[in-house]
């Protein structure tokens, strides 16, 4: 996957997964807001593990789903 795609194509496509993205476009705030997909799917831990093996310079780790109401968000 060589194509940059916007955020809204990435959740379109990904719905509810975790999302590699390299070299992510980012606003002022550095809110993701598209990129390369580099590797995907609903195993978070699999997609860290793919991001250590392709070892990206820049890149962005984006769920695009909804978060359980349980879960913490560190940043």
């Amino acid at each position: 996957m060589d194509e940059i795609l916007t955020m809204a194509e990435i959740e379109g496509k990904f719905d509810s997964e975790w999302v590699l993205i390299e070299n992510p476009s980012t606003g002022e705030a550095l809110e993701v807001r598209g990129g390369t997909v580099r590797w995907h799917g609903k195993d978070r831990d699999e997609v860290y593990r793919r991001a250590v093996q392709l070892r990206p310079k820049r890149f962005a780790i984006v769920y695009t789903g909804t978060m359980p109401a349980e879960t913490a968000i560190a940043l």
